[in-house]
């Protein structure tokens, strides 16, 4: 028998309890491609499923003179290219585009935004959005400040009435070093209160990251050796197959290290690491998380080379297809010393993990895009099954697949059949897909909603982001001080420099192969 959605088990009891309030969403930078990729159709797919509150608006604000009616048009264009939700349902979009109003001006203009206010009140009374704000920064690092300046100063950084709600989601990159993200909050402080302040990393909102904690908290059989005494190490890789897809002249300020470790990665090392929350709410969460990365080894100069490696991709083959190198690439200098590929040994400094490595790698070019937390149990103590074959057994690793083919497996060594004692790695686990008979939503999709929720447990406080920074800013300084490498030191297409490979194997591990 055929199982549907409906009749899945594994479905059974989940529904969404609580809707959000009616509110207004302005999207700075309306025009751009995280608008059209990623928020539009992650909000059509909340309206699909009935998420959304009634009235629910979205004001796109961006230079381009669009009127309403041609900013319905694209934001159409855009969910029917990258909706998980096909074919387009035309009464639920019809519904939707109600909702999208347009608002052209510069960011930098400030008597915008007077108009800006007077727009979303004709929308308050127009489709009972009663006050509740939202502002979404989707726009370059060096408009934050202005933006929420200009807001703060024409009073729309705070509610209008006393029921009401205003909240600011703010975009990676949050600063390039500790000590600019230490001013970016000060600065965003002047104008929102914290709990205002709803700092996005997506890779909080995928599935399988969130589930890192049920599968810890939730099961009585992994917590009690989650810790040192059984873990041997733990690998965690981001491997992207793309270049830089036209973002040379961001990419080339800010390079692996700051555009993947240290939001995303570190965000993934302190899920994994933290202590058992005393509750599953925003503070407890991230107070926790705070721990972990606050207790990561300190970096020092001198120890810089001996726990990283940077590299940067020469030309060659993706899937068969020449490939360009980095320097190649659309606005990089041509002598550009930026890493795209950059390998590190981190160590959390604290009862739970002494002396375990957590190994950090990702690169652009790599051969396979794959994100995966691996972590490597210790071998038996004793080798019971010394001296009969066991070709291929390795020690037990569980593996965390992040993206794609989400899901969670664990490799263990059984017998193989037959009248000797064999042994084999074999593998349990699950995948999302199989499990439960639905499209894995888009990150996107929990984190807009959770913000309309008011529930902060996925988004970055002020402190985790600035722990954040600390061992990166370390790693910087570090790098500065050394020589400059010789770039390109790997081909496109392949597993990174030879040196990844030797700095793992100087522990007497090696990289999982994803």
């Amino acid at each position: 028998m055929t199982i549907t959605t409906a009749q899945n088990p594994l479905r059974e009891g989940l529904r969404f309890e609580r809707l959000p309030d009616p509110c207004i969403m302005v999207i700075f930078g309306a025009s751009g491609d995280l608008t059209h990729r990623k928020l539009i159709p992650a909000l059509y797919n909340l309206a699909y499923d009935g998420l959304l509150p009634p009235g629910f608006s979205v004001v796109g604000y961006a230079r381009r003179p669009y009127t309403d009616e041609e900013f319905r048009q694209e934001m159409r264009a855009a969910v029917e290219r990258f909706s998980r939700r096909q074919p387009i349902d035309p009464d639920v979009w019809e519904t939707f585009a109600q909702g999208l109003f347009y608002f052209a001006a510069d960011f930098h203009d400030a008597s915008a935004y007077p108009k800006l206010g007077e727009l979303l009140e004709r929308i308050d009374r127009d489709r009972g959005t009663v006050g509740n704000r939202i502002y979404y920064l989707a726009t370059p690092p060096d408009a934050y400040e202005t933006i929420t300046q200009l807001l703060g100063e024409n009073g729309l950084s705070r509610p209008n009435r006393p029921e009401s709600w205003v909240r600011l989601i703010v975009e990676k990159p949050f600063g390039h070093d500790l000590e600019s993200a230490i001013a970016l909050n000060e600065h965003l402080l002047r104008y929102f209160r914290e709990d205002q302040i709803y700092r996005i990393d997506h890779y909080l909102g995928k599935e399988t990251v969130q589930n890192i904690l049920a599968l810890r908290f939730a099961n009585g059989i992994f917590e009690p050796i989650w810790n040192r005494n059984y873990i041997d190490h733990v690998q965690i890789t981001v491997a992207e197959t793309i270049g830089i897809e036209g973002r040379g002249g961001y990419y080339d300020r800010a390079g692996a290290l700051r555009d993947m470790v240290q939001n995303h990665m570190l965000q993934l090392l302190s899920v994994v690491a933290m202590e058992p929350p005393i509750a599953f709410e925003a503070d407890p969460v991230r107070d926790e998380k705070v721990k972990a990365l606050r207790a990561i080894r300190p970096i020092r100069p001198e120890e810089v080379n001996e726990l990283t490696v940077r590299g940067q991709y020469g030309p060659g083959f993706i899937a068969g297809r020449p490939v360009p190198g980095y320097r190649e690439e659309p606005r990089v200098a041509p002598n550009s010393l930026t890493e795209t590929y950059v390998a590190l040994k981190l160590f959390i400094d604290n009862w739970r993990w002494a002396d375990v490595p957590f190994y950090l790698r990702t690169g652009k070019r790599l051969p396979r895009r794959v994100t995966e937390i691996a972590i490597q149990f210790k071998r038996v103590p004793h080798p019971l099954f010394k001296g009969m074959i066991t070709a291929g057994v390795e020690p037990n690793w569980l593996i965390i697949r992040i993206q794609p083919d989400e899901g969670v497996s664990l490799n263990i060594a059984a017998k193989v059949p037959g009248p000797r004692i064999r042994l084999r790695t074999v593998t349990m686990g699950f995948l999302y897909g199989t499990s439960f008979l639905v499209p894995t939503p888009d990150a996107y999709e929990r984190l807009l909603l959770d913000c309309m929720l008011g529930d902060s447990t996925l988004f970055t406080r002020r402190d985790e982001t600035e722990a954040a920074w600390v061992p990166i800013t370390q790693i910087l300084r570090g790098w500065a001080e050394a020589p400059p490498p010789e770039f390109p030191n790997y081909d496109a297409g392949t597993w990174g420099p030879p040196e990844a490979e030797q700095f793992i194997a100087r522990d007497g591990r090696r990289w999982r192969r994803p």
